[in-house]
């Protein structure tokens, strides 16, 4: 199986030759690849770039900025299988290559680019990915079926205004037994999300700690998530 972008680069190789390719994109990273951006940008599209463009040329120079005017927050660089990034300078000034995005801690994978502005809840993109990936989950493999239930409950209870330091403590372990454990890589890539806004955007959490703190959840609403495992 092939993707159709690396069937649609074949012609114009073997028309001018691999050489020529190579003159394109960096050493590492040679070639065009198709960008494709969506989110929260002003010009949401497919963008076919040199590799080694900047995430700020890509995002600013070519798509526009951010739609209304407002503050660029966070990027998904390759769809719900990446770790988040948050959008600092030093991100914004990062090539984009597998290398470089790789260095960052995430990945470039297909491309496929979400920007999120400062209106997101990264809790909330957390849990909409783990969604999606518990719908994906061939349920073979117990840490990935198991694991990715119990995310989407804990994030579930997140947004319904429940949740305690206990579940994101719970939540964390939860991730660290689904990465490497699973027979394919959707178990890691179900957790990138979780991981990496625990990490990069406590803030996100913390608010929905402090809705609760004010109005307690329900004793058999609790009563409904297990306990770490001692």
């Amino acid at each position: 199986m092939n993707n159709t972008e690396t069937l649609a680069n074949i012609p114009p190789i073997v028309a001018r030759g691999a050489e020529w390719y190579r003159t394109l994109g960096t050493e590492s990273s040679p070639g065009t690849k198709v960008m494709c951006l969506s989110g929260h940008v002003a010009n949401a599209g497919n963008y076919e770039v040199p590799f080694g463009i900047t995430f700020r040329d890509l995002i600013y120079g070519l798509a526009g900025g951010i739609r209304g005017g407002r503050t660029l927050k966070a990027i998904l660089p390759s769809g719900a299988s990446a770790p988040i990034l948050a959008a600092t300078d030093k991100v914004l000034d990062t090539r984009l290559t597998y290398e470089d995005v790789a260095a960052l801690g995430s990945q470039l994978g297909s491309a496929s680019i979400i920007l999120m502005d400062e209106t997101v809840d990264m809790s909330w993109v957390a849990m909409k990915t783990t969604h999606f990936f518990k719908h994906e989950s061939c349920g073979k493999c117990t840490p990935c079926r198991e694991g990715t239930y119990w995310m989407t409950h804990i994030l579930d209870r997140v947004q319904a205004g429940g949740v305690q330091a206990a579940d994101l403590a719970l939540l964390s372990d939860v991730t660290h037994q689904i990465g490497g454990k699973c027979l394919c890589p959707l178990g890691d890539f179900a957790t990138s999300a979780v991981v990496s806004s625990l990490k990069l955007f406590p803030a996100d959490y913390e608010q929905h700690l402090a809705v609760a703190a004010a109005v307690p959840a329900k004793p058999a609403a609790r009563a409904k998530v297990a306990q770490p495992v001692s």
